[in-house]
């Protein structure tokens, strides 16, 4: 086999790989289905139909705090990383990892409606934009809020000779108040009790049913330009 034909099937197989990874990553798999999905206003949606809204995050209880920014969200994930030598070769390892998620609105011109995610058995699909970072090394301090954080969880920051280990923090969030995009089979439900500053007589809800999940998004990428918003 000459050297040109290895050369070309070592780089498509490269290529192969590297399509293998865009594709099937969560990012790409939630924009695709949401590709294919109409935007809906909240008053028009029928039950049972899966659907897709887009519209601002809000608590429906006492919103989750996350844990690094402090910040007000009704889902959450974090992990913290070590970096890892054996050799010449080095790796980051998850030491900690959360992801933490309540039932929350999504609100849309005034209308309203329930996203109802679980975590065992999990019936959702997510991708978050991760735009909390920290990281700590031999010439990077601390800083104060990652030192707190590393102690609450009992990670000790410093290695035998007294420099600080490699450690690195990631977080995602849906705040409260940001706009995402969510999809999932609507239910409507009459409401027995008033909600607070919700004056209509019943709302929707969304969830999962059967292998189809609730996908929730915070991804620009899948939202409507600002010009074509709901």
């Amino acid at each position: 086999m000459s050297t040109i034909v290895v050369a070309i099937l070592v780089i498509s197989f490269i290529g192969l790989i590297a399509f293998l990874i865009y594709y099937f990553n969560p990012k790409t798999i939630i924009l695709r289905r949401l590709k294919k999905l109409p935007n809906q206003r909240i008053g028009s949606l029928k039950t049972n139909i899966y659907s897709k809204i887009e519209g601002t995050a809000l608590n429906i209880e006492e919103p989750l705090i996350a844990p690094l920014s402090k910040r007000k969200c009704v889902f959450y994930k974090m992990y913290i990383q070590k970096k890892m030598k054996s050799g010449k070769n080095s790796s980051w390892k998850t030491i900690i990892g959360e992801e933490v998620i309540q039932d929350f609105f999504i609100e849309q011109t005034g209308e309203r409606l329930v996203v109802l995610p679980t975590k065992e058995p999990k019936n959702y699909y997510d991708y978050l934009v991760t735009d909390k970072k920290t990281s700590s090394g031999l010439f990077k301090e601390l800083t104060p809020e990652f030192e707190e954080l590393l102690k609450r969880y009992n990670i000790k920051t410093n290695n035998l000779f007294g420099f600080n280990k490699q450690l690195r923090y990631r977080e995602a969030i849906v705040e409260v108040g940001e706009r995402i995009t969510v999809a999932g089979f609507v239910n409507w439900v009459k409401l027995d009790n008033p909600v607070k500053d919700y004056n209509y007589s019943s709302i929707a809800s969304i969830t999962a049913k059967g292998k189809d999940r609730i996908l929730i998004t915070d991804s620009p990428d899948a939202l409507k330009p600002k010009f074509g918003r709901l």
